[in-house]
């Protein structure tokens, strides 16, 4: 393989007992005292999960919704659906449609759907890490949170990266006083380097401790959840405590596809994941990708074409399939994909980005335990911060999920009671002769499933390293703009004399992090530099029997 057209950021561990790659230092290091306790995967994905919670707060909290992966020992696979829902008494007419925003936004007038109490859907989360717990933890609920309670009640360093996610949604921020007092101390951001406490927050996870989910779920937390947002007046959100009670984390059957000789698993709707990267893989498997290089204009404009394809099927069906029909069969067999490849260009073409509206701002963990169990698990408050406010004695930011939702009746994407909002999640995991090789997801919004796509690519037609999949340039499209990260700068020209409108950005996606799982048990990992992401491996074990004292 040539040289690759960028230089990696970071570096891979490796080890036999355990892995864990989270997006945060410390939520690693919780998976990690886990497993070194006596756990298994799911408890390390929950610990970790929980104390992202608090080192995260911008990206994931008790109080949003997220898909968790869960490959078994003996090959069996679960998908826990934690998705936040409508509530009961929402409707389809609740928002106003923003008269300034682009044909087809999904922006309520007065950012209603955004920003303050209106914007908040029923949480999973809590939900969805009990059922994990309870179906396939080992150690007790209550030392799971352990680590997030240590890190609330004593303290954690503020990085740059949390500093700059206050920064930019500073305004909002300030305009609720229990928020800005923690985050926005004497009126500014708090910087990198300080110890930041969350009292409200660490009393909150002892209660979780001693309750468990229902301590949101119908107890003190959640009544405290709704009086807070019955204060909106008329931007009052409609959780009622009934929806707390009555919300249930799905168990999903997996999606399944093939790609040269591997098997590819996600998850199924509401996921577009499962679905859209089956169906883009069996597109690019009628091309020999390796020939064509990785980074060259060639591949780069398959890759795109591709991407649009995806995306215009995922636009017509897609979302809870309580509510929509998508047909999923159709969208993944390989003979759809030969009759969806008379679709792709050879030259490219701008139209309207349409993929619709999610955040960015998520996070992931991709856990491992010596015994083969996988977690690979995508969980968020949907926009940064979420609703942008807190919960008054509880350091809880709830979700702004309400966001995903079309504020026009008679759409696909209309709010329905008990609707769960659609997402581009992907905790994904690759098999080989019914083992897996590689476990892998990302944050994102609409950019996730086309980016865990590449780096499968990467790693299955490239050849690269773990390290170097997750790392790599990507680019994004859903048949409008093409966005290249600056690694691409380069193939800038040769993509627009394709005729793609080119935009450079910062970043597609967020941080990807991944375990690789070697014939001899030997499990690598890797995250990647658009994240604080961080690699905990464990290697060693128990001492050999009868070393010193006959059992």
């Amino acid at each position: 393989m040539p040289p690759l057209p960028f230089t990696c950021e970071k570096r891979p561990a490796s080890g036999s007992a355990g892995m864990v790659v989270t997006n945060a230092p410390l939520g690693a290091a919780a998976g990690s005292e886990m497993l070194a306790a006596g756990g298994n995967a799911v408890d390390a994905a929950v610990a970790a999960l929980l104390t992202l919670t608090v080192v995260e707060p911008m990206m994931v909290g008790i109080a949003g919704g997220g898909i968790a992966h869960l490959c078994l020992p003996d090959g069996r696979h679960e998908i826990v659906d934690a998705l936040s829902c409508a509530g009961r008494d929402m409707h389809p007419t609740m928002f106003e449609p923003d008269p300034d925003a682009a044909p087809n936004a999904l922006d309520a007038k007065d950012r209603r759907n955004l920003v303050g109490p209106s914007a908040v859907a029923v949480p999973g989360n809590l939900r969805g890490w009990d059922l994990l717990h309870r179906r396939h933890g080992r150690l007790p609920f209550a030392d799971l949170l352990e680590p997030a309670l240590r890190a609330a009640a004593r303290g954690f360093i503020v990085t740059p990266y949390l500093n700059g996610a206050i920064r930019e949604h500073e305004a909002d921020l300030a305009a609720d006083p229990e928020i800005a007092r923690l985050l926005l101390p004497g009126g500014r951001p708090v910087e990198p380097g300080t110890r930041l406490v969350m009292d409200d927050y660490a009393e909150t996870l002892r209660l979780v401790q001693r309750e468990g989910a229902a301590a949101l779920h119908g107890g003190a937390l959640g009544q405290a959840l709704v009086d807070r947002l019955a204060t909106g007046g008329e931007d009052a959100g409609a959780v009622t405590m009934a929806d707390l009670v009555d919300y249930e984390a799905r168990l999903r059957n997996a999606i399944r596809g093939t790609y040269r000789g591997h098997v590819v698993v996600g998850p199924p709707p509401p996921a577009s994941s499962g679905v859209h990267v089956a169906q883009m893989l069996n597109l690019l498997e009628g091309y020999d990708l390796r020939a064509m290089g990785f980074g060259t204009a060639e591949t780069m404009h398959l890759l795109a074409e591709v991407i649009r394809v995806g995306f215009e099927d995922r636009r017509a069906a897609s979302g809870d399939p309580d509510f929509v029909d998508v047909p999923v069969a159709r969208y993944v067999s390989k003979a759809y994909a030969a009759e969806a490849r008379t679709r792709l260009r050879d030259v490219g073409g701008t139209g309207s980005a349409t993929a619709g509206r999610e955040s960015p701002d998520t996070t992931h963990v991709t856990v491992a335990d010596r015994d083969g169990m996988i977690v690979s698990a995508t969980h968020t408050l949907n926009g940064l911060f979420g609703a942008r406010f807190m919960v008054p004695g509880t350091g809880i930011i709830p979700n702004n999920y309400m966001s995903n939702y079309d504020p026009r009746p008679g759409r696909a994407l209309s709010v329905a009671p008990g609707k769960r909002v659609p997402t581009s999640m992907a905790p994904m995991i690759v098999l080989r002769d019914d083992r897996p090789v590689f476990a892998l997801g990302l944050p994102g919004g609409v950019r996730i499933f086309p980016s865990a796509l590449q780096a499968i690519v990467n790693l299955i037609d490239h050849g690269m390293s773990l390290q170097e999949a997750v790392e790599a340039p990507r680019l994004w499209t859903d048949g409008g703009p093409l966005e290249l990260e600056p690694a691409y700068a380069p193939m800038r020209d040769a993509l627009a004399a394709r005729g793609h409108d080119v935009r450079l950005v910062p970043t597609v996606g967020g941080g990807m992090n991944a375990i690789a799982f070697e014939p001899d048990g030997t499990m690598k990992g890797a995250a990647c530099w658009r994240a604080d992401g961080t690699v905990i491996a464990q290697g060693g074990g128990l001492a050999r029997p009868g070393v010193r004292f006959e059992l």
